[in-house]
Order: structure tokens, then C-alpha cells, then sequence
């Protein structure tokens, strides 16, 4: 269990994020379309995995906006932007906001993902939704970063991210 605060409140998460080095849990989660999107559709790319509590507050907003500017600067990686929203609310924010390269990813069918991340937060207001975390997977699923941004509200350390990505690329 991982503890984080929201607007200084300790709120607490499920677990702790995958470490360094080990192989990043599968997934099954839902796309805009309604189809399913599992690791695997991402075999040898390197992937940012940037997990937020909500497409519909400003700092998610925020975070998906700059993520989609950086990875068109990097070339040969994805963002999986990974929240509880509904498929067809992430494809309204990413369609108004032109977020066009980050892919939106939702837990709608199977809430698996939040506790086999660490990540689901079980306790305060904003229970049962994900708390903001970043990881950068190499081309054969390993966590080469993690960031469990300590505070809700609080934007990642995006130089961080990329700079791992950059490593790989």
C-alpha cells in the first residue's frame, strides 16, 4: 500500500507500483472503439504508461496534453493513457483536446489493472479510481521507470519519463 495525498490528506493506494527491473503485469483494458487492448497489442515498442485519476480534471487533462507533445518529438514509442473513465468520455476529451497519438485505454470491463499496478486507490474522496503513476515499459514489458506522483493533483515528473524513454529509443 502506497499512501499519497489528495490536496494534503493522506489517501492510500492498493499496493505499490511493479519495481525496476520486473516484468509489468498484463492487462485487459477497453479502447474508444470497445475493443480490447492487452500488452501484448504492443509487442517491441516502448511504452510510457501514464495512469490518472480522471480525463475530466484539469491536471489529467493537463498530463495527457503534454504527453502527446513529447512522444510526437520522440518517435518509436506509445503512451497508453490508463484512467476508470468510460471509453466514449476519453475519446470526447482526446477528440476536443487534440490529443491524437496518446492511446486512451479503460478499465470499463476489467478492474484488474489498478490492483495488479498498485495503483487503485482504496480510501478519501476519490476511491475507486486510479491514483496518477508513470511508467515506462521497455520493448519486452520490463519497468525501466516508475513515478507514484505523491500528491493527486500534482503533474509527473515528465523529464524523468522521457529521458528514460530516450535511453531505449
Amino acid at each position: 500500500m502506497a499512501t499519497i495525498t489528495l490536496k494534503g490528506n493522506a489517501i492510500h493506494s492498493s499496493g505499490v507500483l511493479p519495481p525496476l527491473g520486473s516484468k509489468a503485469p498484463d492487462f485487459r483494458l477497453t479502447r474508444g472503439d470497445l475493443s480490447d487492448a492487452t500488452l501484448a497489442d504492443w509487442a517491441g515498442k516502448v511504452k510510457i504508461l501514464s495512469i490518472v485519476p480522471s480525463l475530466d480534471t484539469s491536471t489529467c487533462a493537463l498530463s495527457a496534453k503534454r504527453f502527446n507533445a513529447e512522444v510526437k518529438k520522440l518517435g518509436g514509442a506509445v503512451v497508453l493513457n490508463v484512467s476508470r473513465d468510460l471509453p466514449f468520455a476519453q475519446k470526447r476529451f482526446c477528440q476536443a483536446e487534440g490529443v491524437d497519438v496518446v492511446v486512451p485505454l479503460s478499465e470499463l470491463r476489467d478492474r484488474s489493472f489498478g490492483k495488479a499496478y498498485g495503483v487503485e486507490l482504496v480510501d478519501g474522496p476519490l476511491a475507486g479510481l486510479l491514483a496518477r503513476a508513470v511508467l515506462v515499459l521497455d520493448g519486452a514489458d520490463r519497468v525501466v521507470y516508475a513515478e507514484q506522483v505523491p500528491e493527486i493533483g500534482q503533474e509527473p515528473d515528465y523529464e524523468s519519463a522521457v529521458a528514460a524513454v530516450r535511453k531505449l529509443l
